[in-house]
């Protein structure tokens, strides 16, 4: 009968010894790593004002907000996203996620912890594969032009922005539009963002800094900083290139329109027929008397799916 090789058997092939896994430890992952997604749920959590759970204005007070702080934010659209965008800058020794769950965990509000436990996990896994991609590439020195630092072309075009990365301005949907329609935009900024929908639109007229190409701010915008978009389809929208840019743009991320993220909009009677790429697309009519008093609350329930 042959003889099994014990481990000492100098001929025996040593058994590979897989390393421990290092637990998760979210008191080291700062707040950026939490993507959209998750700050928009805990916005669906924390925004309705409650008397029997916590809310926002709890989470702004264990934060550190003063009472003049939590009334500003009070008339925001999303005052829990603002909050976190703004946490970090106040707190000195830097807002971690660990930090923001100890909050809640403190608060009583263990359903959305239960809830968001899955999601949060992941992003703070992604960010700290993303910093050790960016450790283990090679040191390159860069191209010596000037002394003066620069900022990257899609850090900083919008108006709340941080320049240098660190916090980026989110949208329920961004307004592809032309000139000749910002007086009905107008109307849907106060409709939409001024009465108890509460929504965030990006208007490029309003919310764009100046001084970057327009198409590579306007992908950014729909692919990564806005939920939706919505479409104001007009005879002059017809004529205009960057609409056409915009909305061929968002088409390509949601083929078939599968995932709702473009909603057209026509305001106004045409005289030219209405946009053949857009014909499959549910519309919102302004221009049907019989259905306009139900146009902004459908348009608002429209950007406000998950």
């Amino acid at each position: 009968m042959a003889m099994a090789t014990s481990p000492s058997d100098p001929g025996a092939s040593p058994s590979p010894v897989a390393s421990p896994v290092p637990p998760l430890d979210l008191h080291a992952v700062p707040m950026v790593a939490l993507n959209y997604g998750v700050r928009r749920r805990l916005g669906l959590y924390l925004n309705p004002r409650a008397a029997a759970a916590a809310d926002w204005t709890a989470l702004a007070e264990a934060l550190g907000c003063s009472f003049l702080e939590i009334r500003r934010l009070e008339g925001l659209p999303d005052p829990t996203a603002t909050l976190l965008e703004e946490w970090p800058g106040r707190c000195p020794g830097g807002a971690t996620v660990g930090q923001l769950l100890d909050v809640l965990r403190r608060l009583g509000r263990d359903d959305v912890l239960t809830d968001l436990a899955g999601s949060v996990e992941e992003d703070c896994k992604k960010y700290l594969q993303r910093k050790q991609e960016e450790a283990n590439q090679p040191l390159q020195v860069p191209a010596v032009d000037s002394s003066v630092p620069k900022t990257s072309e899609l850090m900083g075009i919008t108006t709340r922005d941080d320049p240098y990365g660190s916090g980026t301005e989110i949208f329920d949907a961004f307004i592809c539009y032309c000139q000749k329609d910002l007086q009905f935009v107008q109307e849907m900024i106060r409709e939409l963002e001024q009465t108890e929908f509460k929504l965030k639109l990006c208007v490029f007229d309003r919310d764009v800094l100046p001084g970057a190409c327009v198409y590579s701010i306007s992908g950014e915008l729909i692919e990564r900083r806005c939920r939706r978009m919505v479409v104001v389809v007009s005879d002059d929208y017809l004529e205009s290139e960057e609409c056409d840019f915009q909305t061929k743009f968002a088409l390509s991320l949601s083929p078939g329109a599968r995932h709702k993220r473009l909603i057209p909009v026509k305001y106004k009677s045409m005289k030219n027929e209405f946009p053949s790429i857009l014909r499959f697309i549910t519309i919102c009519d302004y221009t049907n008397p019989c259905t306009k008093k139900w146009f902004w609350t459908r348009l608002a329930k429209s950007l406000m799916l998950p």
